[in-house]
């Protein structure tokens, strides 16, 4: 009962904001899933759950979810490979019964594992994906973007049999999306989304050429088709079943999985980015939000919706509108169904030319070329997996892109590690110089090979200090390998070797026989240290010389 108040405790700033993030959504749940190739009631019915049962269920105040770009490339091709849109619905199921499971098991900071440069590699090939596939679209040509190289030919053709009507729509839409962000006077009317003028002024556009008689008239084809439901059999009818008689297919089961953890991603990156917005500073508990989407899609595959998560977009809106509770995106679905129940005739006038002008722009923010650009600056280690991640999406699949960026990130990382010890340069060394190895914060086996090779590359007479002051674990091999050096091959090339700050519970003191020298050794670095002697290098190098 409590929670039922509190969700009315706010109801005139959540009405309003409701309200916006309504007019937000309804063009981009037509629009994604027109991009991801299926039925366009489909997306306003994910909207409708994603906003009444996931705001319900939902911790968090502020977020909205709904259908999301994100997801679009795995949906558009999971259709296509599973055969049917009934079959594809039993994967969106199996995914909210995945999500629901991941979040009792507490896996809310899966999101922690997976590289930033990967996650926006992916969303970037998401952006080229969907900005792609919507250029016949917005040109009004019936080619179809494929797969793979086929893209570069496939959008070659879509520039023939276009439609001068459909192109001045696309123009108009884009130019009016581009205006809202980029005029002052435009951004000031943040309670007006941007989508939505270009949804009216279309569809008032192409009225007008239908009143004149205009051969740019759109027809039919390239407009935005609703089932109008007139009695309350007719809007069950509506509704679409999951074939589960395909539930024994191994495909549905991939597909699920991917669904679920992209799908729990993106959500547990937008609830981070929306905590960040909140004005209240309220934390949503990860875990909580993972079993509300998982119920969440779970009852959108059962009635025909698609996968959902917590949207950016739509919860931007919510909280620039001025919402205060989680209302607001329970009242952002009602009118949801409000609209599909009072005014389909009304949608089925919006030309799929404004539709994939909203895309194009959402595309492109995604696969900004500022995205690009941080990643160059930030060195080949941060954009080579990004890109590759990229270029794996777009030409290949979601799962093979990603695999393949982990993959180059997890190589760097090992390359990186192995390469953190010291390595010396002859052609640097002079006689007398005190030679540093100073070992890394953990030392595992793969630094064996890097100390190995710096330890064979100490001239004959050098004298070197091997410290491991600021080490909290040494691994075995790595202990031998120093172990040897010092009795074995240090000896035989009349190099003079000083360990410092290893732990007496590596023996290595009493293997040298010097455990009283070294322990001096530290009393003299603090006295060193007290006279002025910052450097901890410094100090060793003054022992080591007898400076005393």
């Amino acid at each position: 009962m409590t929670k039922v108040k509190n969700l009315f405790a706010n109801f005139k700033s959540d009405i309003p904001s409701g309200l916006v993030v309504f007019l937000v959504a309804l063009p981009l749940c037509l629009g994604i899933a027109m991009a991801s190739g299926a039925p366009l009631f489909s997306g306003i019915i994910t909207g409708i759950v994603g906003g009444i049962v996931v705001g319900f269920l939902s911790q968090s105040h502020v977020s909205v979810s709904g259908p999301a770009a994100g997801l679009t490339a795995i949906v558009l091709v999971a259709i296509q490979d599973l055969g049917a849109f009934e079959i594809f619905l039993v994967a969106v199921v199996l995914a909210g019964l995945i999500q629901l499971a991941m979040g009792f098991l507490k896996a809310g900071s899966v999101s922690n594992y997976i590289p930033s440069n990967v996650i926006t590699g992916m969303l970037a090939g998401i952006g080229v994906i969907i900005f792609l596939k919507q250029v016949p679209v917005a040109l009004g040509s019936d080619v179809e973007i494929g797969s793979g190289l086929a893209i570069f030919t496939d959008l070659a053709a879509s520039f023939t049999g276009v439609q001068a009507g459909v192109i001045l729509v696309t123009a108009i839409s884009l130019i009016i999306l581009v205006a809202w962000g980029n005029i002052p006077a435009l951004k000031r009317l943040k309670l007006i989304p941007p989508a939505l003028v270009a949804v009216v002024i279309g569809v008032v556009v192409n009225e007008l050429f239908i009143m004149t008689g205009s051969s740019l008239a759109i027809g039919e084809k390239y407009l935005v088709s609703l089932p109008v439901p007139t009695t309350p059999e007719e809007f069950k009818g509506l509704i679409t079943m999951p074939q589960f008689s395909a539930i024994g297919n191994p495909e549905v089961w991939i597909v699920a999985a991917t669904i679920a953890v992209v799908a729990s991603i993106e959500t547990l990156l937008c609830i981070e980015a929306a905590d960040r917005m909140d004005p209240m500073k309220r934390v949503t508990n990860s875990n909580v939000e993972l079993k509300a989407q998982g119920i969440g899609n779970i009852v959108s595959g059962l009635i025909g919706g698609l996968p959902m998560t917590s949207v950016v977009v739509r919860t931007t809106a919510n909280i620039n509108a001025g919402a205060k509770s989680k209302m607001s995106a329970v009242v952002h679905g009602a009118f949801l169904l409000a609209s599909v129940l009072t005014i389909p005739i009304i949608l089925n006038k919006i030309p799929l030319a404004t539709l994939a002008a909203i895309l194009l722009m959402i595309g492109y923010k995604l696969a900004n070329p500022a995205t690009f650009k941080y990643f160059w600056n930030q060195g080949k280690y941060q954009f080579i997996p990004f890109i590759a991640t990229l270029t794996g999406v777009v030409f290949l699949d979601l799962l093979k892109g990603v695999a393949l960026g982990l993959v180059i990130s997890v190589f760097f990382i090992l390359r990186g590690n192995s390469r953190r010890v010291y390595y010396f340069n002859k052609e640097g060394y002079q006689d007398g110089d005190v030679i540093h190895v100073d070992l890394a914060q953990e030392v595992s086996f793969l630094n064996k090979a890097a100390i190995k090779q710096t330890l064979n590359h100490i001239p004959e007479g050098a004298s070197v200090v091997i410290d491991a002051s600021d080490t909290v674990y040494v691994a075995h091999d790595v202990l031998e390998l120093i172990r040897e050096f010092k009795k074995v091959q240090a000896p035989e090339r009349e190099i003079s070797v000083k360990l410092v700050g290893f732990k007496d519970a590596y023996n290595l003191e009493n293997d040298m026989d010097e455990s009283n020298h070294v322990s001096m050794e530290h009393k003299n670095i603090i006295s060193y240290r007290k006279r002025g002697k910052t450097s901890h290098r410094e100090v060793i190098s003054d022992l080591i010389n007898g400076n005393n």
